[in-house]
């Protein structure tokens, strides 16, 4: 039995501050807030996060954490579900979101613990479910087999990496300007759903 709230760490990536993303982390926090469970945001270009990796911060004889890396890796402690929220561009992640994976939480990861899954970071067996948008269509990327790539390559390679649970993906294509409110409120109201899914399933694993 968990002797804390569980937690909820969603990590937004828009250059936009009204963005639909940003609008899916809104509703994710505030649906697992309803069950009683703390979540937060660190919206990386908020925040002015710099995601290139120094040649130091890579695994060797010269490593170290610079100190904005030090400081996410303790507000990331104690985190039961991790929450990707990010729009596909160019079939893929933005190039900030990965410079956060490997600056903050492949931080100290070597390739061997990549392959025997045996990381111990701040991800191991924790849950990591993303939520993603794209201009177009969710078919197309499917027909061009765009959306499989990105959660094989991105999703499922974090997964096995860091030893994480099995991991979920949610994508909402024909975000685009002019799309209708109504159909914003229906893909949030599912976002409410899934995260009200998701919270239930931690609670049922965790015994919270």
């Amino acid at each position: 039995m968990y002797d804390r709230q569980l937690r909820h760490m969603v990590i937004l990536c828009h250059p936009e501050q009204d963005s639909f993303n940003a609008s899916v982390a809104k509703a994710y926090c505030a649906a697992v807030h309803e069950r009683g469970h703390e979540a937060l945001v660190r919206d990386l270009y908020g925040m002015g996060f710099h995601p290139v990796l120094k040649s130091t911060e890579r695994p060797g004889e010269h490593f170290r954490e610079f100190s904005d890396v030090e400081q996410e890796l303790d507000i990331l402690e104690g985190t039961d579900v991790f929450v990707l929220v990010y729009p596909i561009w160019f079939g893929g992640p933005p190039a900030m979101l990965k410079g956060y994976i490997e600056r903050v939480l492949g931080s100290g990861v070597v390739p061997q613990s990549v392959h025997d899954r045996d990381a111990r970071g701040v991800l191991a067996g924790k849950r990591l479910v993303s939520f993603t948008s794209s201009a177009l269509a969710a078919d197309w990327l499917d027909q061009q087999g765009q959306l499989q790539a990105v959660i094989t390559g991105f999703d499922r390679y974090i997964e096995h990496a860091f030893g994480m649970q099995p991991s979920e993906h949610h994508h909402v294509g024909g975000i685009v300007a002019g799309v209708t409110s109504d159909v914003i409120d229906r893909h949030l109201h599912d976002v409410r759903a899934q995260a009200h899914a998701i919270a239930e399933q931690i609670e049922a694993r965790t015994g919270a």
